[in-house]
């Protein structure tokens, strides 16, 4: 073919190609190259359509062609990066990255790819630096904009983000996707009314847009409308059924609700467990050794100043270190004096909030750990879909979610005997449950907390009753037994805190909530947030009595309230989360405030009210209470969770016994420190 006519050829085919007529151009640069198989133009511009219609291996193989005619072509090697990024290599891509920012470093898309590709393989601050040198090029980068807002909300926080995504969405209003974004963003902040807005801005112009609908729901959550986020994060799941955010959202928000049953929390469970792609076959190479020290990995985004890492944190400290290497995965962008202590005793620290679950799969992978223990459940910010591919031998899942994970890699699930009773709770998990102490939590009292004060009506001549739990958990059937209770008990009035309860909008609405269930609102007072620890804590001291919620008990709330000598009354249900307050409170010696049906709870409550003595002695006496049980006893509890752990291990090596050495005698403790066989420690599963 003569050069003027492939020159044709190639002018026409561009021509289609810029005016989105890629299904034309191809032919015509097949052609070109069917007559000049080396001809650098027609091998990089098909390679790129295949890369812009997401066939990307035929778009690496024919940009590796096009770059051995022109070496030194920076676009071609950018674009040959971009196709490798996408086909899953973010290494290979980094190298070709590389070289085109070299190569041409005034070209932003040069940088930008060349952060998603760091960012990829976990390094977040050389891809932070790649993605603003591509904003400094061209500052009206949207996408540029878009994934350095996503990195800074994974590295420091979603507040931290919000004007790199406000600045992406000002680029393009009318896109549902960047509003999506932002208003994720400012979920996570306090200002979730302008949240709500930019998030029904976007569903306006997206209706379907499951971040918009995931967003949406987590605020509704937040603000405490959680019957309008359940239904929210089902749409989400219905415009993606993959939205595995969502799917934990809503069933972390079903917890909430009155009337949810047992079985549909089963079913709901199973069907996310469904939802999550087949794993792998688990791969790693670990000795089944009974006796040896285990690696144990622990990954949580709440290493922090949070109320999982207030019941882990002496666990962890008292954990025997010649049995246990621990692994501490802190998967959160905030560090504070708490991650730090947690750092201190830590065998290895890892803070891997911002990688991409294939590079946090890469890390734990390349750590080995024999056991790899889930702090979050369906919380927010979980990992579940990696447990699902399996990351080491034994997966256990414990603190974090008052629930089973519904995912049958998930291997055990730690509880207690109350909150979990033999025989019952079974058919509930897909783990083996392992009731491995009298109570499941291990408490470690704040060292802000100030001593108890007197109790407070002794003051102002009547009772206040109050909860500090999460506003969410005050339920309907809840509202109803304290509007019998202030019923029964006329001059009591009603402390109620959490956070945003005296943000405006928020108070006014539960204000109307409280009088429909026949609150009086002049007995009730609404608190917010208070500046620290000492602040929230110093508060117990105006509250008489704590009421726990239902069907959804308090835990870190509880376990305040009785260290700041202030008797709580519970309502105990049907599942591990209303039969938490029963755990604590037999732990704490005080079953008597446990009560089995609403008027047993009014009942309780009221008489509490009554017994000025009683509740005297309670300020001076509950701290020695606590003392005298397992939630303090720091030492006992980490002993049962160790021994927990090995049993788990000695019934893998069990399973696995071909290559297995012989080993002493592996042996849990009964709660005195008696000894129990392997063999009587009996672990139930659910049939497959």
């Amino acid at each position: 073919m003569l050069p003027a006519k492939i020159r044709g050829l190639l002018e026409s085919a561009l021509a289609h190609h810029n005016a989105g007529r890629r299904a034309v151009a191809e032919p015509l640069y097949r052609q070109v190259l069917a007559a000049a198989p080396r001809n650098f133009d027609a091998l990089h511009l098909l390679g790129l359509a295949a890369l812009q219609d997401g066939r990307f291996a035929e778009a690496v193989e024919l940009l590796r062609r096009a770059l051995t005619v022109n070496p030194a072509a920076a676009v071609c090697e950018l674009r040959l990066g971009a196709a490798l990024l996408a086909s899953g290599s973010p290494a290979a891509a980094e190298t070709h990255l590389r070289r085109a920012a070299e190569r041409a470093p005034e070209l932003p898309e040069a940088w930008f790819h060349l952060g998603l590709a760091l960012r990829a393989r976990g390094s977040a601050g050389p891809g932070r630096e790649a993605l603003e040198r591509a904003l400094r090029l061209r500052p009206d980068y949207p996408e540029a904009l878009e994934h350095l807002g996503a990195l800074v909300s994974r590295t420091e926080g979603y507040a931290a983000a919000v004007p790199l995504l406000r600045r992406r969405a000002d680029l393009q209003p009318d896109c549902a996707e960047a509003l999506a974004n932002l208003g994720v963003a400012l979920a996570q902040t306090p200002d979730r009314e302008q949240a709500l807005a930019v998030l029904d801005r976007a569903l306006e112009l997206d209706p379907a847009n499951a971040q918009a609908l995931t967003g949406r729901a987590l605020v509704l959550q937040e603000t405490y409308r959680v019957e309008e986020a359940v239904a929210c994060y089902g749409r989400a799941i219905a415009a993606n059924p993959a939205n595995f955010e969502a799917r934990s959202g809503r069933l972390f928000s079903l917890h909430y609700l009155d009337g949810v049953s047992r079985r549909q929390l089963r079913e709901e469970h199973a069907a996310y467990a469904a939802s999550l792609p087949l794993a792998p076959p688990f791969t790693g190479r670990h000795v089944p050794d009974p006796a040896r020290r285990l690696r144990v990995g622990f990954l949580s985004p709440d290493l922090r100043a949070h109320s999982v890492a207030y019941f882990l944190e002496p666990i962890l400290r008292h954990l025997d270190p010649e049995q246990f290497e621990t692994f501490l995965y802190h998967d959160h962008p905030r560090l504070d004096a708490v991650s730090e202590r947690f750092r201190a005793g830590a065998g290895c620290w890892r803070h891997v909030a911002p990688l991409s679950a294939a590079a946090l799969e890469a890390v734990i992978r390349a750590d080995g750990p024999d056991i790899m223990v889930d702090l979050a459940g369906h919380t927010g910010l979980n990992r579940l879909p990696l447990f699902a591919r399996r990351l080491a031998p034994v997966q256990v899942t414990y603190l974090g979610y008052p629930d089973t994970t519904g995912i049958r890699e998930m291997d055990h699930r730690l509880v207690d005997a109350v909150t979990d009773p033999v025989g019952e709770a079974e058919e509930c998990a897909s783990e083996a449950l392992c009731r491995f102490a009298p109570t499941a939590w291990s408490y470690a009292p704040p060292e802000a907390a100030p001593a108890p004060a007197p109790a407070p009506s002794a003051a102002a001549g009547q009772v206040t009753f109050g909860c500090f739990n999460n506003f969410s958990k005050v339920s309907d059937s809840t509202l109803q037994c304290w509007a019998q209770l202030l019923g029964a008990v006329p001059a009591a009035r009603l402390l109620l805190k959490w956070h945003g309860l005296s943000t405006p909008a928020i108070a006014a609405r539960l204000r109307a909530r409280l009088a429909a269930f026949g609150l009086d609102p002049e007995r009730v007072e609404l608190a917010g947030r208070s500046p620290d620890l000492a602040a929230h804590l110093g508060l117990y001291a105006r509250m008489d009595v704590a009421l726990d919620t239902a069907p959804y008990h308090g835990t870190t709330t509880t376990c305040e309230a009785l260290w700041m000598g202030v008797p709580v009354v519970t309502l105990r249900g049907d599942r591990h989360s209303s039969r938490v307050g029963a755990s604590l409170l037999a732990a704490a010696g005080h079953p008597e405030w446990i009560a089995d049906s609403p008027a047993e709870y009014v009942r309780i409550a009221a008489g509490l009210a009554a017994d000025a003595s009683g509740r005297a002695a309670a300020r001076t006496g509950l701290r020695r209470d606590l003392a005298r049980g397992p939630l303090l006893d720091h030492p006992g509890q980490a002993a049962r969770f160790g021994a927990a752990l090995r049993g788990f291990w000695a019934r893998w090596c069990g399973e696995h016994p071909l290559t297995a050495p012989a080993g002493p005698p592996i042996s849990l403790l009964r709660d005195g420190g008696e000894p129990i066989d392997l063999a009587e420690h009996a672990f139930r599963r659910l049939s497959a």
